[in-house]
């Protein structure tokens, strides 16, 4: 090799190395950050959701000892393409939005997820409705059984095409009770549907129900106790709810209205993730310490009591809490969606 030849080797190598070392500054950099930004879906930036999500942005500040910051959404994909990219580090996500964000980018990574009343990840799951207004459930019975083939050519809410309970699962039930090869036929107005309307949160979908814009709607139960009750067998069909007779905004032009479910799915508990390429594996280890302590456990901001007039971000059941869980606990779901 002539000294030239030599030479450029040596100057590549060297650039290499430069690139290298930037590369790792870089990556370094993005783990070190002094600030934080935990997004929320559209369900959870409501503003009666603003203390709990300030004590979580809290824990999460005194656990790290850095700056906090609080990105609320009003669209699902926004609130996905923010963790999946990196622009938000953490999020509390519903199944179907993790494991979107985890298809987009795998570094999103569950921390963890809410115990049910056993205080195990046996019962950790919340339920997913079709409802329709009370006093027309019987128009949706064959046989004094409810029929979903009788909601063809209605008017349907969902919550958005990214919200695990308010579309996927009972999308996943519709594609098969009208014998469907996609989904794409369920998500406009004229094919299976007379009209389909998105409410971008589960308060939005169940106003669309409540105002009478929809025949029927999709919303779940954990987005919904705050502003009403769930009566009867709450895991099945014929379960109702009522909205509350001194139910804030925006269901306090809809209070005491009730509706009936005419399906019901079981779905797995939502997760706070991470985006684990931009927070520290030290960080994530005093998050997850934080959240499954006695103190986060007890605060009523992360689970508020049934009755309680505080707020909470979840409902305190039984033994309630949080628990560190990873990705292979979600399988279920992955197999639902087909992610």
């Amino acid at each position: 090799m002539n000294k030239v030849s030599k030479t450029i080797v040596a100057a590549v190598s060297l650039l290499g190395i430069v690139l290298s070392l930037g590369g790792c500054a870089s990556s370094s950099k993005s783990q070190s950050s002094k600030t934080l930004t935990v997004v929320f879906l559209p369900s959870d930036s409501a503003k009666e959701e603003s203390a709990a999500r300030t004590d979580l942005s809290k824990k999460i500040s005194e656990a790290t000892g850095k700056k906090v910051k609080v990105q609320t959404t009003t669209d699902y994909n926004v609130a996905i393409n923010a963790i999946s990219s990196g622009k938000a580090q953490i999020a509390l996500m519903g199944p179907d939005g993790y494991i979107e964000a985890h298809k987009q980018n795998s570094q999103v990574k569950p921390l963890v997820t809410y115990s049910g009343k056993s205080g195990t990840l046996k019962d950790a799951k919340y339920y997913s409705y079709l409802m329709v207004p009370k006093n027309k459930a019987r128009n949706y019975q064959t046989n004094g059984k409810y029929d979903l083939s009788k909601i063809k050519h209605q008017r349907i809410s969902f919550v958005s095409t990214t919200s695990t309970s308010g579309y996927a699962i009972p999308a996943g039930a519709l594609k098969k009770t009208f014998k469907l090869k996609n989904e794409a036929q369920l998500q406009k107005s004229g094919a299976i549907f007379s009209k389909v309307l998105y409410g971008q949160s589960h308060q939005g979908s169940a106003l669309n129900l409540f105002k009478g814009d929809a025949d029927v709607a999709a919303f779940d139960d954990i987005d919904m106790v705050s502003y009403g009750k769930f009566s009867g067998n709450k895991t099945g069909a014929g379960a109702t709810y009522t909205v509350n007779n001194d139910a804030p905004a925006p269901f306090n032009t809809v209070r005491g209205k009730q509706s009936t479910a005419i399906a019901a799915y079981a779905v797995q508990n939502e997760p706070i993730v991470a985006n684990e390429a931009k927070v520290s594996k030290s960080d994530v280890k005093k998050i997850v310490k934080v959240l499954t302590s006695k103190e986060v456990t007890n605060d009523q901001h992360f689970f508020a009591k049934p009755g309680s007039k505080t707020r909470g971000m979840f409902t305190k059941e039984g033994k309630t809490h949080f628990i560190a869980v990873s990705d292979k606990w979600y399988a279920p779901t992955h197999k639902v969606l087909g992610k």
